[in-house]
C-alpha cells in the first residue's frame, strides 16, 4: 500500500510557528543521537524543552514528527541546490553548480544523519523511507527533470527520459566523496577536489545527452525469412 504523502506545515499563528520550531529543533538533535527507534517522545519533548503534553499538541506521533522534520529539511536545503538554474548560463555551468551543490549537501551532517537512520531503520520502519524519498531525492530530481524537458523542447539537450537522466545524474554526483563520506572513511572534501568531481561528473552526463550525442536509438530486428 503506498505512503501517504507527507504532511504539510499547518498555518500557524507566530507563538505557535515558533513552538513548532522549537520541537522540531529538538527532535533532530534527538533524532542525531538516538536513530528514530531509539527516541522516545518523552526524550524529544525533554530536549525540546516543552511538556509531553505539548508536544502531542503539535505531533500526534513520532512518524508525524519526523515526517515533520524531513520536510523541513527539504525544503530549507533542496531550493540551494537549484540556485544555478533560471540564471544566464550555459548546460554545462548549470549542472556544474548543481553537482557542486549536491555534493555539499549530501555530505552535510545533517544529510549524513538522515541517511543513517533511514537505511537503518527502513526495514522496520519502510514510511521512513518513502517520507524521505518523496520529499528529498524524488523532489529534487522532479525539478531537474523538469529543466531536462525544457533544455530537449529547445534542442540544447536530447533527453528521451528525463526522469531517468536526473536519477542518473543523482547518482553520478554521489561518486567517491558521498559515498566515503557516508561510510566514515577518509576523504578529500578540499573544495578543488570537489569542483573537479563536479565537473568529471557533468561532463559524462553531457556526453551522452548533448544534442547529437544522445543515447543511440536501437536497430529493429530484422524480419526472419524462409
Amino acid at each position: 500500500m503506498p505512503a501517504a504523502p507527507p504532511p504539510t506545515a499547518p498555518d500557524l499563528p507566530g507563538a505557535s510557528a515558533a513552538k513548532r520550531q522549537q520541537i522540531l529543533e529538538g527532535a533532530g538533535r534527538i533524532f542525531a543521537a538516538h536513530g528514530y527507534e531509539g527516541a522516545s517522545m518523552s526524550q524529544i519533548a525533554r530536549g525540546a524543552g516543552v511538556s509531553k503534553g505539548t508536544l502531542y499538541n503539535y505531533f500526534d506521533s513520532k512518524a508525524t514528527l519526523f515526517a515533520a522534520f524531513i520536510q523541513q529539511c527539504a525544503c530549507e536545503k533542496l531550493p540551494r541546490l537549484f540556485e544555478t538554474i533560471g540564471e544566464e548560463r550555459t548546460p554545462e555551468d548549470t549542472l556544474v553548480g548543481i553537482a557542486t551543490a549536491m555534493i555539499h549537501l549530501t555530505t552535510s551532517p545533517l544529510s549524513l544523519m538522515l541517511n543513517r537512520i533511514i537505511v537503518s531503520e527502513a526495514a522496520t520502519f519502510p514510511h521512513l523511507a518513502e517520507t524521505f524519498w518523496q520529499v528529498g531525492p524524488q523532489k529534487a530530481i522532479g525539478i531537474l527533470a523538469d529543466w531536462l524537458t525544457a533544455r530537449t523542447r529547445e534542442g540544447t539537450l536530447t533527453v528521451p527520459d528525463p526522469v531517468l537522466a536526473a536519477e542518473l545524474f543523482y547518482t553520478l554526483c554521489q561518486t567517491r566523496i558521498t559515498g566515503r563520506k557516508r561510510m566514515q572513511l577518509p576523504v578529500d572534501s578540499d573544495p578543488d577536489h570537489i569542483a573537479l568531481i563536479a565537473r568529471a561528473v557533468t561532463r559524462m552526463f553531457l556526453n551522452t545527452f548533448q544534442t547529437g550525442k544522445g543515447p543511440p536509438v536501437p536497430e529493429p530486428h530484422p524480419h526472419v525469412t524462409a
